[in-house]
This record gives C-alpha cells, sequence and structure tokens, in this order.
C-alpha cells in the first residue's frame, strides 16, 4: 500500500506577476506566507487563504524547472475554485479591478452560488459560496 498525498498546493504561472498578486493578494484577501527570494523582486510568492495557499510564479522568460514551455499555453488549463461569503459583491470588486466576468452568478442545482472571472492570465476563477442549509 502506497503513503496517500499529504497535501495539495495549486500553483500559477504569471506573465503580469504584479497583476497576479494584486488579484489573489488585494482583491481576494489573500495573505503572503512566503517569497522567494527574500530580498528584491520575488520570482515566486505564496499566499495563504485560511487553511489553503496558492502558490504564484513569475514568467520571466527564464527556462522552467521541469523545461517545459510555460507559454504560449492554449486551452483549458487550470480552474480554482475560490470560497467567499458574498459572490456577487466579490464578483463587482473583482470587476470593478479589471477582472473579465466569465459568467455571471448564478445559483446551482447542488445549492451553491457561483461566478466565474478569469485571473490575469486567463486562468478560470470560481467564486462560490457553500450551501446554507
Amino acid at each position: 500500500m502506497h503513503s496517500p498525498a499529504k497535501k495539495l498546493f495549486p500553483m500559477v504561472s504569471a506573465v503580469d506577476f504584479e497583476r497576479s498578486l494584486a488579484f489573489y493578494g488585494d482583491q481576494l484577501g489573500g495573505r503572503e506566507s512566503y517569497r522567494f527570494p527574500p530580498a528584491g523582486p520575488p520570482a515566486f510568492v505564496a499566499l495563504q487563504f485560511g487553511g489553503s495557499e496558492l502558490g504564484i510564479g513569475r514568467i520571466d522568460g527564464s527556462p522552467a524547472l521541469h523545461g517545459q514551455p510555460l507559454r504560449p499555453a492554449s486551452g483549458h488549463r487550470v480552474e480554482l475554485c475560490v470560497y467567499v461569503d458574498d459572490v456577487d459583491a466579490t464578483l463587482d470588486r473583482l470587476a470593478g479591478a479589471g477582472a473579465p466576468i466569465v459568467l455571471t452568478p448564478r445559483d446551482t442545482p447542488w445549492g451553491e452560488r457561483i461566478a466565474y472571472v478569469a485571473d490575469p492570465d486567463g486562468n478560470l476563477v470560481m467564486l462560490t459560496r457553500e450551501s446554507v442549509s
């Protein structure tokens, strides 16, 4: 029997690193929990969201550690689900900051209210409020 994974830590790559930090940090409330390098402009930042974290890596033309190209990327790559207290208010705030709205708020048959926006690199972000049964 193998050991189960201990933690999932999603990471996104950002062409406009500062806009991505503002989107996930300022607009969605992520708090910086790690930065590399510690001094000077960061190449990577981890943001804390309650008990979860998201890593953001700067795309600067340097080869990626894994050797695979980061851009151009095409198709549906990743979708992040962010739980918020108020989907409509969060969507309005993100739209006001320039985030493209992909799907306006709606209630789902399974009891959640959801909306979709795109982050500065085009990754889909589902805003959702857990059902209050």
